[in-house]
């Protein structure tokens, strides 16, 4: 289960930039919510000792469980759905409230998911570039994509598609495949769009519309749907170089006036732009850059295809899911609700990043030596 592993070879830089990365957004999210700050803390300090305790366990044993890994992810979402722990908010059911305890299974999946990923593709291996296991492959992501996308959740249910094309491509599928993929994939998605923009389309939710429309014409929805957004560049903006200065009494303050709903989570990169101006803001797209870029050199160095996939899935997941929120505050992208990795409020994803993150640092105490 534990094995001797050499010190040198423990990453302590990728630690640092974690701990940087959440202690900064302990600090946006004292600002933004400070009835918050101490339960985030919290659930740093958990989430830290886990990671720490992961790191040392071998994740080869740990991949074994990868059936009753996928097991306990389709019965979590399962559950979301159709039973009655299953909670609401927002507009959607994306909770489950067990015994006072709340958290969101979808942000569990895409680390279940690079879990189940890693060993069943090194059990196929030789294997991966023919037609069954493909197939069985996009089978076995669709079932638990579908249960995500029915919540609805369609921000997560495109970083969970994402996440999984990172997975077949570190694991080694051929470019052809991949290229072919695209081909077809790409059209099919500007097809699928534009007939789940029409009027009396069924396929995306009314306030999924709305979140899309607001982003093509945020003058005409400027008091509705891309009111948060508009208001988020306003409070980035407005930091400038170096910003109004932390829990600011500014009355200027876009946060302090209230008009960023959800400024812990969603638009938390909104509160460090302005109270931290470009410089702050820089330093945690740096921080989230380097996490991302070190899960990647790990994965090169990695002893088997399992580790490979796990450190670059979790590099891909970071910087996927840190461009699409750093997009949404900045107007680039439309609204989508995803937090911002290490940084927004919810134990949930802190707590599923920090066991990712545990398990690429015992790939890398297993790395290969010759490199």
């Amino acid at each position: 289960m534990f094995r001797s592993y050499r010190l040198r070879d423990y990453n302590f830089k990728l630690i640092i930039m974690i701990f940087l990365l959440v202690g900064i957004g302990i600090m946006a999210i004292g600002s933004a919510e400070p009835s918050l700050q101490n339960k985030q803390l919290a659930g740093a300090i958990t989430g830290a000792v886990i990671m720490i305790v992961l790191s040392f366990f071998n994740y080869s044993l740990l991949l074994k469980l990868y059936w009753p890994m996928y097991i306990v992810n389709l019965a979590l979402l399962l559950l979301v759905i159709f039973s009655s722990a299953g909670d609401t908010g927002g507009g959607a059911q994306r909770w489950l409230e067990i015994g006072g305890l709340r958290f969101q299974p979808s942000e569990t999946a895409k680390i279940l998911l690079i879990l189940f990923f890693a060993q069943f593709i090194m059990k196929y291996k030789e294997k991966l570039n023919t037609f069954p296991v493909i197939i069985s492959c996009v089978i076995l992501a669709v079932i638990p994509w579908f249960l995500i996308f029915k919540q609805p959740d369609l921000s997560t249910s495109i970083v969970f598609i994402m996440v999984f094309c990172i997975i077949m491509f570190s694991a080694g599928i051929s470019y052809k495949l991949v290229f072919g993929a695209l081909a077809v994939t790409i059209p099919a998605v500007v097809v699928v769009i534009t007939l789940a923009m029409q009027p009396d389309s069924t396929l995306l939710d009314e306030y999924q519309k709305n979140r899309i429309l607001s982003f093509i014409n945020p003058e005409e929805y400027e008091t509705e749907g891309a009111y948060q957004q508009l208001n988020s560049i306003m409070a980035i903006g407005s930091g400038q170089l170096d910003g109004k200065g932390y829990k600011n009494n500014e009355i200027t303050s876009v946060k302090n006036g209230n008009f960023i709903s959800e400024a812990q989570t969603d638009f938390v990169f909104a509160v460090i732009g302005e109270e931290f101006g470009f410089k702050g803001s820089v330093a945690v797209i740096a921080l989230l850059c380097g996490i991302a870029l070190e899960c990647i050199s790990i994965a090169r160095k990695a002893k088997d295809i399992a580790g490979t996939i796990i450190a670059a899935s979790m590099g891909g997941l970071i910087a996927f899911q840190s461009f699409f929120n750093i997009g949404v505050a900045t107007f680039i992208l439309p609204n989508t609700g995803l937090p911002l990795p290490f940084v927004s409020y919810g134990l949930t994803s802190l707590w599923s990043l920090f066991i990712g993150m545990g398990i690429v640092l015992n790939v890398r105490l297993q790395a290969k030596r010759n490199y």
